[in-house]
């Protein structure tokens, strides 16, 4: 894909990712093997408290053509295909979950220099129908997200952001849910060296005039470790540790505690991911 303000979703991406991205009370186990035809297969295992949840999936790549398989614990078959650059710039994806007949979706996604547009139909009598486009450059860029329900009439979803990157600093701002709420976050490479950087996130609801803030950092102790550490308004304080222990195979711990409630038991998370 070419260079340029990207799409939608990569509006305020980067604070996104620091602030919530790895983070988890849960613990995973993730295994992946490849056959001599190059075809991918991994199984996930999740524990959710008591409850335990898993789902083995396939992915096929030959040559702009990726067939990804996913067969969860309901018996549910996702498939999605996806064409890379059929055109310059422009990458479309289908999808469908069997046996829900109502779940196939056409998308499109094309990247310019100057703009980037993604839009996508349910293959239904009556679809919701999404659009979102961003226009500007890699350092300006704003951009808006709409979904349409053709069969009430309604827009379902109206949102709008604005990203600014200027060397090492990315600030985002989004109008969500039809302009009830507003988020702005900041990202700020600290040092490039050790991957040092820091971020925030201020979210209000006009509803509920609510207002949450998050703020957080990481940091590469070396090469193959990570340590990342986030709080927020609400007292909660997370941290954890990301340990690469042989190329793409990672194993990460995280914790959480309410600093409001410091008797009760922090949560800890775990996950491991390992392939070959």
């Amino acid at each position: 894909m070419v260079k340029g303000p990207g799409l939608y979703f990569d509006i305020g991406k980067k604070a996104r990712d620091l602030l919530y991205k790895d983070y988890q009370s849960d613990h995973k186990f993730t295994v992946t093997t490849y056959t001599s035809t190059g075809l991918a297969i991994s199984s996930t295992g999740i524990r959710k408290g008591e409850l335990y949840l898993g789902d083995v999936s396939t992915q096929l790549k030959n040559k702009n053509i990726t067939t990804d398989v996913k067969v969860d614990t309901n018996s549910n078959v996702i498939t999605t295909i996806t064409v890379d650059e059929p055109a310059p710039g422009l990458k479309a994806i289908f999808s469908f979950i069997a046996p829900d007949q109502r779940s196939g979706k056409v998308e499109l996604q094309y990247q310019h220099e100057y703009a980037g547009i993604s839009t996508s139909i349910g293959l239904t009598a009556n679809p919701i129908v999404n659009f979102s486009g961003v226009v500007g450059n890699n350092l300006l860029s704003l951009g808006t997200d709409l979904s349409f329900d053709t069969a009430s009439g309604n827009f379902t979803k109206v949102n709008a952001g604005l990203n600014f990157i200027h060397s090492d600093l990315i600030a985002s701002l989004l109008l969500n849910d039809k302009a009830d709420t507003i988020t702005a976050s900041y990202y700020h490479t600290v040092s490039p060296l050790t991957n040092t950087a820091v971020g925030a996130e201020l979210a209000h609801s006009f509803s509920s005039n609510e207002n949450s803030l998050t703020i957080g950092t990481a940091h590469a102790l070396d090469p193959l470790t990570t340590v990342k550490a986030r709080v927020n308004n609400y007292g909660r304080a997370s941290a954890l540790i990301q340990h690469e222990w042989r190329p793409k195979s990672f194993f990460t711990i995280s914790g959480e505690v309410d600093t409001r409630a410091i008797e009760k038991s922090a949560k800890v998370g775990l996950a491991l991911a390992l392939k070959p």
